[in-house]
């Protein structure tokens, strides 16, 4: 058994414990509180002076697709950019178990990240999230239902198929008639009817019966509005990703209860469908009411997101909304909240231990623990900070 003791813990549902006792047995938190008692042969973990949080969660990340330590030309596996439409393939043949970003990821209290494929194809293929654990296969790292399908909207599927996609309208137009015939193949397998085999139009089938959700990427509030056009009207169930220019629809999303995982926030306006990022813009949309994650969007990187968000919290963004936003929200958005994004007895003891407000730029991540396994950081043999 594993006891962490002495530390003010942050529950991630808005309880603070001012010095709590957390047990954990075979990766399951046991009991947490401040009148609990430790067995005698317990493995302690002293988190006095400390602060003890759920085990972060980044609900958008391209983890250990992105060839790190990067060269100049390094292949990577973030799109499949031999066609814009490419529902059949799976982040899950992609993802390297011995990626040294995992080990950063850790680093910076992250215990869960979902692995997506990138925004070049109108749509990309099976995204996945995984626990951030050291293992040896991509088999023992999956959180299982955890499946979703990528999209894309805006001026990254244009750019990336300009000789196939001119405008936003034939991207509209691809999308829709990929739905409109998977649809059609999965109504004739329903009929006994058998149709031909298409990998496209198969995989296809659990997105048009609404039991994988669709993250799909969209900056612009036009592309916005685009993607919900689309997906109310094929019924489909889905999650919005970076939505940076999304304040004029605010209420809008509000209403729906969409999930918006924003950012990243902190690049320069390199493409038209980013000029309005702000830092402020968290803390605006969470005020009329939508439910937000947030992300750095990279790999190697995530570690450096509780210090970006630190600036949106500079900027207007409650502070445990901010907390939300990578533990018990991403949780919801990704469909785990019933296991981890929280410190609650019969949930994973996924958890991170700081020497101070993991938002400052000044604190450090000394402990991440995933499933119970203990991973203790000494971040003076960083080269990456």
């Amino acid at each position: 058994m594993l006891a962490i003791i002495n530390g003010k813990t942050y529950v991630g549902t808005g309880k603070v414990y001012e010095k709590a006792t957390i047990l954990v047995e075979n990766g399951i938190i046991k009991e947490i509180g401040e009148n609990v008692s430790v067995p005698a042969d317990a493995q302690i973990i002293d988190a006095e002076g400390k602060q003890v949080y759920p085990g972060f969660i980044e609900a958008h990340t391209h983890a250990t697709l992105m060839s790190e330590p990067r060269i100049t030309g390094a292949v990577m596996d973030v799109n499949e950019a031999s066609n814009p439409i490419t529902p059949e393939v799976s982040i899950i043949d992609a993802i390297d178990p011995d990626s040294e970003a995992l080990d950063y990821i850790r680093r910076g209290g992250f215990s869960t990240v979902m692995i997506l494929p990138g925004s070049a194809n109108v749509v990309g293929g099976e995204g996945v999230a995984v626990k951030t654990a050291k293992k040896v296969t991509v088999d023992e790292m999956i959180i299982e239902g955890t499946q979703v399908m990528k999209m894309a909207f805006g001026e990254n599927p244009r750019g990336a198929f300009k000789d196939k996609i001119k405008t936003r309208m034939n991207t509209s137009a691809i999308l829709r008639d990929l739905l409109s015939r998977a649809v059609e193949y999965a109504d004739a397998k329903d009929a006994g009817k058998a149709p031909k085999f298409d990998s496209k139009l198969e995989a296809m089938i659990p997105v048009v019966r609404g039991t994988k959700k669709c993250r799909i990427h969209c900056h612009k509030s036009m592309d916005i509005m685009n993607v919900i056009r689309i997906c109310q009207e094929f019924k489909l169930n889905f999650a919005l990703e970076h939505c940076t220019d999304s304040l004029p629809l605010a209420s809008r999303l509000a209403e729906m209860g969409v999930f918006c995982t924003i950012g990243p926030l902190l690049s320069g306006p390199y493409k038209n469908e980013v000029w309005h990022r702000s830092a402020q813009l968290p803390g605006k949309l969470v005020k009329q009411g939508v439910k937000i994650c947030l992300t750095e969007d990279s790999s190697i990187s995530t570690k450096l997101l509780p210090i970006h968000i630190g600036i949106c919290i500079k900027e207007g963004l409650p502070w445990e909304e901010a907390l939300k936003a990578i533990t018990i929200n991403a949780a919801e958005n990704l469909g785990i909240a019933d296991k981890t994004g929280s410190l609650e007895i019969g949930k994973q003891a996924d958890i991170s231990i700081w020497d101070g407000d993991p938002f400052c730029n000044y604190s450090t991540c000394n402990y991440t623990i995933i499933d119970g396994e203990v991973y203790k950081h000494d971040h003076k043999e960083m080269a990456y900070y």
